[in-house]
């Protein structure tokens, strides 16, 4: 049985648990699977030449971080239109006809949020943060058929340019997977009282970064809730949302979600025991 020979490229990446995931998924499927970090400035290389070296040296494919998932989409061929829309990729698979981008947070979102909230309807939606991966899951909403998308980010520019993507997308797009109007705008604060849905795609949360997106108190009676962040799971923003009654969502399914996407793209293998995968994933991390 010939290895399958995958990578990540990224610059921050050492402590990076996605060779853990590979490997035992191949181990899981009865696949010989190598993966390897591949941090560009400790080969000596540029990104460029990171990636081109493993492109002919027989890689099935990458998978691709920061800070170089929207360089990398020049050199890509896109099939699916909304991650054409995204501006990034994470997932890379090396075929006969060149290159293929996936952004697998974008799909990863979609499966987490139908695995955990079963087949409730996103609604109304109120999103902070307008930056990569608030791309991905605000055209994971949209995939979704979320009502309306509201987004709120310090850089108006850059949600109303993300907002402005959306609804671009939706105008040109009649495809049978859309079946609702999904409306995207910037917002306020004031906008939370009608959510049916809240995100937190900022780094507030997150080891180093203190606090929530939402005013203490302001948290509404909202159906679901999403916060990205998943080191710790335990954020100040879960605390709300469960403090309010949400059904909520950890970053660590959208973690776990783009993951098992990107071995079903690189293999073309399913993943059926999860219950094993995340067994694993849990006693090592």
């Amino acid at each position: 049985m010939a290895q399958i020979q995958l990578g990540l490229i990224g610059d921050n990446i050492k402590a990076s648990r996605a060779p853990n995931l590979h490997h035992f998924c191949g181990e899981m499927t009865g696949l010989d699977v190598d993966y390897q970090r591949l941090i560009p400035a400790d080969l000596g290389t540029e990104f460029d030449t990171t990636f081109a070296n493993a492109l002919n040296s027989g890689y099935r494919g990458l998978n691709i971080t920061l800070p170089y998932k929207e360089r990398v989409v020049a050199k890509l061929t896109i099939d699916d239109p909304d991650i054409a829309r995204i501006g990034a990729c994470n997932t890379v698979l090396f075929t006969e006809d060149g290159p293929k981008g996936y952004n697998t947070d974008f799909s990863g979102f979609i499966a987490g949020f139908r695995d955990t909230l079963g087949d409730i309807a996103p609604g109304r939606v109120v999103m902070f943060g307008a930056g990569g991966v608030g791309k991905a899951v605000a055209f994971g909403l949209k995939r979704l058929n979320a009502s309306q998308i509201i987004l709120i980010d310090p850089d108006t520019t850059k949600a109303q340019e993300l907002a402005d993507a959306l609804n671009a997308s939706h105008d040109a797009s009649h495809d049978a997977s859309i079946n609702g109007v999904t409306l995207a705008r910037v917002g306020t604060l004031d906008d939370l009282a009608r959510a049916d849905g809240v995100i937190n795609c900022t780094p507030l949360g997150m080891v180093g970064y203190g606090g929530s997106p939402v005013p203490e108190g302001a948290f509404p009676a909202a159906t679901w809730a999403f916060d990205a962040v998943y080191t710790p799971v335990n954020t100040p923003f879960k605390a709300q949302a469960e403090s309010a009654g949400a059904a909520f969502m950890s970053g660590y399914e959208l973690y776990y979600w783009q993951g098992v996407d990107a071995y079903e793209i690189f293999t073309g293998v399913k993943i059926t025991d999860h219950a094993t995968l995340r067994a694993h994933l849990l006693k090592t991390a």
